[in-house]
């Protein structure tokens, strides 16, 4: 556990995670006081990637579940593995009279229980606290969030067969949303919120520099200033930090060391992925916010 704001931080840096203070100290209070941290933003600002360095920072395990509509307690939870429990009520009958008590007993014990991504987080076998991400909350059911309540209130989960499971190591809970749908006050309560926002230029390209090192300092000061001119657009899709980062990888990829209009021509479907967007910005439109953002970044590179 790291004794510090700062110590937090530094062990992200050496995970390749750029913070600023005030994400370090909502992530530092959620791991104090043992409460689940909601990040809310725009896709792409780094709300995933958060938890994998989290987890590796804490050098522990990183649990996740992608949320998704329809999304039901067999898949978040737990489910019995059916065919095996068959299996051994099949071979219990052949090897003579079954005790009813027994078998029930023996059918549904652990050998035979699914733990998904919720049970797995709060599995009293766990000797170290997991990091549990819990993916895009704002995609699944309403009625998955009125089931996540109890688990997040107590850590712990009522099986008909075996009872209650209580966590001995309460993980570290991450929920994301990217606000496609407004999550219920009730689950945001037990929360503590941070709203992520797009990075500045400057935090964009300390990211951009920790996570392509082998970038020249002008292609990622030229690279980072044109995803930023391109969130200034009216975009079907505005691009995040991640396809800042895997723009200027391709680039690159490619033998580029700065930007230009040949190099954006050939990888526009990097960054940008709606064709309306592609077809917005060839021609005279890119041209111009090229060379906007060689302006920008001419004193970073």
């Amino acid at each position: 556990m790291p004794a510090s704001i700062p110590e937090l931080q530094q062990r992200l840096a050496e995970q390749r995670y750029v913070t600023d203070r005030g994400l370090a100290v909502s992530l530092f209070i959620a791991l104090k006081l043992g409460r689940p941290l909601f990040l809310e933003g725009e896709a792409g600002v780094g709300k995933t990637a958060l938890a994998a360095a989290t987890a590796a920072a804490l050098g522990t395990d990183l649990i996740r579940l992608q949320c998704y509509e329809g999304l039901d307690i067999s898949h978040a939870v737990y489910e019995w593995d059916y065919p095996r429990q068959l299996l051994e009520l099949r071979l219990l009958e052949a090897g003579g009279a079954v005790d009813r008590a027994a078998a029930h007993t023996a059918l549904y014990s652990d050998a035979f229980l699914l733990k998904r991504p919720l049970l797995q987080a709060i599995d009293p076998a766990r000797t170290r606290p997991a990091v549990l991400l819990i993916d895009e909350i704002d995609r699944a059911d309403e009625e998955f969030e009125g089931y996540l309540l109890e688990l997040l209130a107590e850590f712990q989960v009522t099986i008909p067969e075996i009872g209650t499971v209580r966590a001995t190591e309460r993980p570290l809970v991450i929920l994301t949303s990217n606000r496609t749908r407004e999550v219920h006050d009730a689950l945001k309560r037990r929360c503590l919120y941070q709203w992520l926002e797009y990075p500045s230029f400057e935090k964009e390209l300390a990211i951009v520099r920790v996570r392509v090192p082998e970038a020249s300092a002008q292609l990622a000061a030229q690279v980072t200033a044109l995803a930023q001119e391109l969130r200034t657009q009216d975009l079907y899709k505005v691009p995040g930090v991640s396809e800042t980062i895997d723009w200027v990888s391709a680039l690159v990829a490619l033998g580029h060391d700065r930007v230009d209009e040949e190099g954006i021509g050939e990888t526009l479907g990097v960054v940008l992925k709606a064709r309306e967007d592609v077809d917005a910005m060839r021609g005279s439109r890119v041209s111009e916010l090229l060379a906007r953002a060689v302006t920008r970044s001419s004193g970073h590179a």
